[in-house]
């Protein structure tokens, strides 16, 4: 594994979607093709934040935790968004977003790839791969005089990285 010493801006980045082999990803192939929604533009604000639950056990007469237990894995994170056009919002209601369904519906599942890579220095990038990926929320905030935003808060069921020097 090549170790990656070299920082980045977010002038550096990219967002890509990709859909996995399911009936989810399938909802979410239909979306991302309708609005050829590979890569994702205008997105700012990007976070993606892992937690992992961690427990501290600790003895009666000691102060300080005797053990810490790792306990659960969790990735989230938020993308804001200048460009509003109803693509994420569909993924997040798949067909509810036309009208309301009878009945349950699929939710659609995706990938996203971040890929951060420094054009003066081809090679050395950083990517980060969220894997089955549910939007879990979705704001739009229409300011007064600035530009018009989209966020969306999502969870992912993991998460995979590559460096290359």
């Amino acid at each position: 594994m090549a170790i990656n010493t070299r920082v980045f801006t977010g002038a550096d980045g990219s967002l890509t979607l990709s859909a996995p082999q399911s009936a989810e990803g399938e909802a979410a192939q239909e979306v991302l093709s309708a609005y050829e929604l590979i890569t994702v533009g205008r997105v700012q604000n990007v976070r993606v934040e892992v937690t992992s639950d961690v427990k501290p056990y600790h003895e009666i007469g000691h102060r300080y935790a005797t053990e810490l237990r790792s306990g659960n894995v969790n990735v989230r994170g938020t993308i804001g968004r200048a460009y509003v056009n109803g693509a994420l919002l569909r993924l997040l209601l798949g067909p509810a977003s036309d009208a309301r369904p009878a009945a349950s519906w699929t939710h659609p599942t995706f990938n996203i790839t971040l890929l951060v890579e420094n054009s003066a220095v081809p090679g050395a990038r950083s990517t980060i791969t969220l894997h089955e990926v549910k939007i879990d929320s979705w704001a739009y905030n229409l300011p007064e005089d600035d530009f018009l935003l989209e966020s969306i808060g999502f969870q992912a069921l993991y998460l995979t990285t590559a460096d290359e020097a």
